[in-house]
């Protein structure tokens, strides 16, 4: 059975798990289109990180980060699977532990930022609702990235 819930990402199992999205990441695209948090990043105040385990052995992880302000939204962040999980719907469930989460802190709109070649993600995050957008923060416009939002509340 998969389950998934919070967790640190600097545990051993996960600190490996955020080095091979790393990798892989760096595999796809330039340095300067990987938006890559790191683990002192991950395990800040306003971020709520889990990962998904299948007894003890962890399957994949994803988090969302907070950003308040004017308007309140939680971003997607460092959502992986690794590859022999994947096809059983441990993204799924992953992505669904963080929008449960972000409804409960009452925040307004999930957002994302994913990239061009990564087609499985960007229909995942499509079935889940969101759709694209234009460049959020501190993200600029690039032809690799897409741009991703969900409404959780009305505007």
């Amino acid at each position: 059975m998969i389950t998934v819930r919070a967790a640190s990402p600097r545990s051993p199992a996960l600190a490996a798990m955020i080095g091979e999205l790393d990798r892989f990441q760096l595999s796809l695209y330039p340095r300067e289109s990987c938006y890559l948090d790191s683990l002192d990043e991950l395990c800040g105040e306003d971020v709520h990180f889990v990962a998904a385990y299948e007894e003890r052995a962890a399957l994949g992880c994803g988090a969302v980060k907070y950003a308040r302000g004017d308007c309140a939204y939680g971003e997607i962040k460092r959502m992986f699977v690794r590859r022999a999980a994947r096809g059983r719907g441990v993204s799924k469930k992953i992505l669904a532990s963080l929008e449960s989460h972000a409804r409960e802190m009452r925040v307004d709109a999930l957002r994302l930022e994913t990239g061009v070649r990564q087609p499985e993600a960007i229909g995942l995050y499509a079935r889940f609702g969101f759709t694209r957008r234009g460049p959020f923060g501190d993200y600029r416009d690039d032809r690799l990235s897409v741009f991703m939002e969900k409404q959780l509340s009305a505007a």
